[in-house]
């Protein structure tokens, strides 16, 4: 069966009151319409139609890279308009399966259900009990159960209006039936749209046996029309991520304080603490600790290493039992060997920091090439960047860095160097020796502090 895929991205979003298009609404850090393509890749389908309207050249910019046809609908008609714009697309196709570009935790699961349950008829459809179906078009069934049309809420009946079984928009039908079907839709109704639900009818009025299934939650379901729609799908979907990290052995100290906005690999016996913000990749190894309030975004942490409270890892490498933060700073391709320590308020980019190292406060190392051993003090910088280029410094094993020292690169500290506090360095400092640079201190006897005149 060749299964092609047209997910309706076009909507105005008027109720976002936003210049973003709505589909580009960043649920979990990716793009409400990134999760349904998502979905609909994992049922590796022979093809991908994405209909767009609103904001187009922007969201199509957005998934440049993605496998999938790009359809506009210039005429806001309805969602049966818009999946007549996606046919030509699709011709040819054995089985069309429509999703929507802003119902964002819609589970691959339901999917399948759904066109697995329609192998055997022309037409499946999604369906939902609500307590409260308000907003939805309503299932109608016959005495014996077959579905016969869905009614929308505005042009039901109060008899209609109370049932309880919703449409969820999504539908899976035989390609060459969806073409006949929506050539015979009008817009004569209070919208004056064309519904694609009014194929319903029309295959039923056929004798066209309707599948039905439902989804595992209702959240799969629910669409984004707001911004107070989006922040709870949001909690939901972080809930369901943290129910799913816990079960798999990492303890999250409160999982309502936990965000996942990319993709976590954990070893056993990973313990993450309140507010914690996880974005990118991410690999996290045995009994590794996060303390809280920290950001770590694509980087791999190392087996029993502690991130205490308020640090920034990004695209940073760090080894095994070594000690980040508090207020301790990784920029991208910061690597760090096992056993280092980098403390509150050390920022460090592009560089490496050997064995054993330790930058503990104040400090600034950028552009820099760290041996094993070396001690970094209070107040250090690496001078790298001169206002055109970006210069190296060198450090070599068991080398000690005074406090406050200034490092102008380019320029080299040779193993078991000392570098007296207080220095500017900006010549190469030999192995094995104190190299200092000071001003000579004086006293001056008799000297009287200045006073405010009464």
């Amino acid at each position: 069966m060749k299964l092609g895929v047209v997910i309706l991205a076009a909507g105005l979003g008027k109720r976002m009151r936003s210049s973003l298009p709505k589909v580009l609404h960043p649920l979990a850090g990716r793009p409400l319409l990134g999760h349904v393509l998502a979905a609909a890749q994992r049922l590796e389908p022979e093809r991908i139609v994405v209909v767009h309207g609103h904001g187009g050249d922007r969201v199509k910019a957005a998934f440049a890279d993605e496998d999938c046809a790009w359809v506009e609908q210039r005429e806001q008609r309805g969602t049966g308009h818009a999946v007549i714009q996606a046919l030509p697309a699709v011709e040819g196709l054995d089985r069309v399966l429509v999703l929507y570009g802003d119902v964002p935790l819609i589970a691959e699961e339901t999917l399948r259900e759904l066109v697995d349950s329609s192998r055997e008829t022309p037409l499946g459809l999604l369906t939902a009990e609500l307590g409260d179906p308000t907003g939805y078009g309503r299932i109608l069934r016959d005495g014996d159960g077959r579905v016969v049309r869905i009614v929308e809420e505005k042009d039901a009946t109060p008899e209609e209006r109370r049932v309880a079984e919703i449409n969820t928009g999504f539908l899976v039908a035989d390609g060459a039936s969806l073409v006949t079907w929506l050539g015979a839709i009008s817009d004569d109704n209070a919208q004056g749209e064309y519904y694609l639900t009014d194929i319903i009818a029309i295959a039923a009025d056929q004798g066209v046996r309707i599948a039905t299934t439902q989804p595992a939650e209702l959240a799969e379901i629910v669409g984004v029309n707001d911004r107070l729609q989006l922040a709870e799908l949001e909690r939901i979907y972080q809930r369901r991520v943290a129910e799913d990290l816990m079960r798999s052995g990492v303890t999250l100290a409160d999982p309502a304080r936990f965000d996942l906005r990319g993709r976590l690999v954990t070893e056993p016996d990973v313990s993450i603490d309140i507010n914690v913000i996880i974005e990118g990749e991410v690999q996290l190894g045995a009994g590794v600790r996060i303390g809280p309030n920290s950001i770590l975004k694509d980087c791999v942490i190392g087996s029993g290493t502690e991130v205490m409270a308020n640090s920034v890892i990004e695209g940073a490498r760090v080894g095994a039992n070594a000690r980040i933060g508090p207020f301790a700073r990784l920029r991208p391709d910061a690597l760090l060997a096992d056993e280092t320590h980098v403390g509150n308020f050390v920022e460090i980019k592009k560089s490496r920091l050997g064995h054993g190292s330790k930058a503990n406060h104040l400090t600034y190392l950028g552009d820099a090439e760290i041996g094993a051993g070396v001690n970094v003090g209070a107040g250090t910088i690496t001078c790298n960047y001169d206002g055109a280029n970006k210069s190296k410094t060198l450090i070599g094993d068991g080398a000690f860095i005074g406090s406050n020292t200034a490092l102008v690169a380019p320029v080299s500290v040779g193993p078991g160097a000392t570098i007296g506090a207080g220095s500017v360095i900006s010549k190469d400092a030999p192995a094995d020796a104190l190299t200092l640079s000071r001003a000579r201190q004086t006293t001056l006897q008799g000297w009287v502090r200045p006073t405010k005149k009464s």
